[in-house]
């Protein structure tokens, strides 16, 4: 079986940030995901520039990943601040749990 874009991020949105305890996808953490044969990479951000919890973020990603058949070696996850994340990345149910 294949995994696709969509698995990868139903995956992702179980991954919760430790503060706001809410999925990074709701987030708006995830800018991109690119699934190939030879893995997958995942272009994302966090909410300001050196989060001490990226550690946690990260390793919670390798193994929900990991669950769906990824080797951890085949798992890029590419950190960005451009665009800087604001409050607009957020998905409907990311306000609505924030009450925005």
């Amino acid at each position: 079986m294949e995994i696709t874009k969509k698995d990868v991020m139903e995956s992702l949105s179980n991954v919760m940030d430790p503060e706001m305890h809410m999925s990074i996808v709701d987030m708006g953490l995830i800018y991109n995901v690119k699934v190939s044969k030879k893995g997958v990479h995942i272009l994302m951000t966090l909410t300001t520039i050196g989060c001490p919890l990226y550690s946690v973020i990260e390793e919670d990603i390798r193994n929900k990943l990991a669950d769906l058949g990824f080797l951890h070696k085949n798992i890029n996850l590419e950190l960005t601040f451009d665009p800087p994340w604001s409050l607009d990345r957020m998905s409907k149910k990311g306000k609505a749990m924030l009450g925005i």
